[in-house]
């Protein structure tokens, strides 16, 4: 029988102990809960009971119920998640197709700008880079990408809408692109869960070489969505160097490693501000991108300095790197996530990176 709440069997979930039958054909089945008062106990004992009475050689059935042990139960979450990921629904996302969430676990960390830049960034190799603002109350990436216009769908299915970077493309599917940028949605937590889903089954990302995912703060439901429907899913995660946005970004992490996804590495935001003095201040602190990325044993990616042309191109919908020179700590960003986070699908493989050194090697010798 399935655990009503986790849509999973009982047995896989290892909530199922001892089962005994005596000659009688009387079962003794022990079965523990999550929770001591868990709202589906009744509905759970009267499965089981039916489960067993339907084999022939059982009469009479009686359940000894618990609850399992944080050991236990942590299992069985990881469990859970692993067979909702295993059974996740067909999308137009290739399973080869990196997928990068942009997490922050905080608001006000420049999470959006991040995404947007990066994002130009990776098209301007001339990929084509799919871009999810699954920010539902706080979209943002309409406006940082200067991308508008109106969603059709071609049978059934969203298009993204598109904007040309140099030899690539972004195609970008946002709540922005679908709502007035200064109307407030007053949805619970269900419907936000639907969008996010329909942005992912009912839209068409044929075609593209990674997909990024701008994500609200926090580490609630669209997270949990998201997993469910992505499983190559990665979590870059994005913090201040203060303290505060550590630990919060560092819960953030736990949640993604508990729900399967793959944490890849840290960017630090805001990290100092050079004046036109040249004088260069850290008004948030400083160590505190470094100092995560060794607590969770993953590379810190980047250091991105208070900018003012990141704001003014965000408001004016050219992103900054656009203008950056080709060093600039964007554009090193996205060469990382190409070249050693998550390279692009049929670069991934031992063999693939082998023949690529391989061919460096022969075009540099004498």
């Amino acid at each position: 029988m399935l655990d009503p709440e986790l849509g999973a069997s009982i047995v896989e979930l290892g909530m199922v102990g001892d089962i005994t039958v005596d000659g009688s054909g009387h079962a003794t089945v022990h079965v523990s809960l999550t929770t001591v008062g868990c709202p589906l106990r009744s509905q759970i004992e009267r499965d089981v009971k039916e489960a067993a009475l339907s084999l022939d050689e059982i009469g009479s059935v009686e359940l000894v119920m618990g609850v399992l042990d944080a050991a236990a139960k942590a299992a069985l979450m990881r469990r859970a998640r692993a067979l909702a990921q295993d059974r996740a629904p067909l999308t137009s996302v290739p399973v080869q197709t990196p997928v990068l969430m942009i997490a922050s676990g905080k608001g006000g960390v420049g999470k959006s700008s991040i995404t947007a830049n990066l994002a130009v960034a990776l098209a301007a190799t001339g990929r084509t880079i799919g871009v999810l603002d699954a920010d539902i109350w706080g979209f943002s990436l309409s406006r940082l990408l200067g991308i508008q216009g109106e969603v059709r769908a071609i049978d059934g299915k969203m298009q993204p809408l598109e904007r040309a970077i140099g030899t690539g493309r972004i195609k970008l599917l946002s709540m922005g692109l679908l709502a007035d940028e200064d109307q407030a949605l007053l949805w619970r937590g269900l419907m936000v869960q639907k969008a996010v889903a329909q942005f992912i089954e009912d839209a068409d990302w044929s075609g593209i070489d990674y997909l990024l995912i701008d994500t609200p703060p926090g580490t609630g439901d669209i997270a949990m969505t998201l997993a469910r429907l992505l499983p190559q899913m990665g979590q870059l995660l994005v913090t201040t160097p203060a303290l505060a946005a550590q630990r919060v970004a560092a819960r953030a992490a736990d949640f993604a490693r508990k729900s399967n996804i793959r944490v890849l590495g840290v960017i630090e935001n805001m990290s100092g501000f050079t004046c036109a003095c040249g004088e260069r201040h850290t008004h948030f602190g400083e160590g505190g991108g470094r100092s995560l990325s060794e607590a969770l044993d993953v590379p810190l990616l980047a250091e991105i300095d208070l900018d003012p042309q990141i704001a003014d191109g965000g408001d004016h919908g050219e992103p900054a790197v656009l203008h950056e020179d080709a060093d600039g700590v964007l554009h090193q960003l996205a060469r990382r996530v190409l070249t050693d986070i998550a390279p692009p699908a049929g670069a991934v493989g031992c063999s693939a990176r082998m023949l690529d050194a391989i061919a460096r090697a022969v075009a540099t010798a004498p």
